[in-house]
């Protein structure tokens, strides 16, 4: 992994109220599963959800993109990786799915996002500098 690279990964094990009634996980689910990833990586430059309300942005999502590779089944044990891949002026982060038991890839996504100040509900068309910050504090300690 490169130096300026920001990832983090959650193990999970699909839980039955996520299933429909064949056993498949219902693909809205996947949104939550990538959130799981995504919030943990957000938390290692300590930009969670706190912290991005105590700095004066929101953060909504504003595109999703997935590509349902193979069915997760209920009582799979799953990995998902989120990397940043872009975030001067909107997060960019990419999702990966594995099988934990094979390492089989199960699902790609996508999700953007952008800043939005709480004070006057703007979009701001460059990432706050707060947020530069903690990220570039974080590539220089790696």
């Amino acid at each position: 992994m490169k130096k300026d690279t920001l990832t983090a990964q959650a193990n999970l094990l699909t839980a039955f109220q996520d299933a429909d009634p064949m056993g498949v996980i219902f693909h809205g689910n996947y949104f939550r599963y990538f959130e799981e990833a995504r919030r943990r990586m957000m938390e290692k430059i300590d930009y969670g959800y706190k912290a991005m309300q105590d700095s004066g942005y929101l953060w909504p999502i504003i595109e999703t993109k997935v590509r349902y590779v193979k069915p997760l089944h209920f009582d799979q044990k799953i990995k998902i990786t989120a990397t940043l891949v872009e975030y001067e002026n909107r997060l960019r982060i990419d999702y990966l799915i594995i099988d934990t038991n094979t390492g089989l890839r199960l699902t790609k996504g996508q999700t953007t996002q952008v800043a939005v100040s709480i004070h006057d509900q703007q979009m701001c068309f460059v990432s706050p500098r707060l947020f530069i910050d903690k990220l570039e504090a974080y590539f220089h300690a790696q």
